[in-house]
């Protein structure tokens, strides 16, 4: 079984200790102001550190600080 080519790569799904770039947010409203507020904008460099031990949150870099973002927040990231 192979993974759909339509299907985006999103933050949720990058491994730790890999640098991706944000290519667009998904969603809309608050949720997609409070990523946006967070830094992880369009272009943006984000470095997965680690994940918690059951697997929420992710602890990420962008532009020099370390955020912790939920999973369900990290799939309306894609990047690239």
């Amino acid at each position: 079984m192979h993974q759909d080519s339509t299907a985006q790569r999103t933050l949720k799904d990058v491994s730790v200790g890999e640098t991706v770039t944000v290519k667009r947010l998904q969603g809309a409203g608050a949720i997609k102001r409070r990523l946006m507020d967070m830094g992880l904008t369009r272009g943006a460099q984000v470095h997965v550190r680690k994940v918690a031990p059951l697997g929420d949150p992710l602890e990420v870099t962008v532009r020099g600080f370390e955020l912790s973002v939920r999973k369900a927040d990290a799939q309306m990231v894609e990047v690239g």
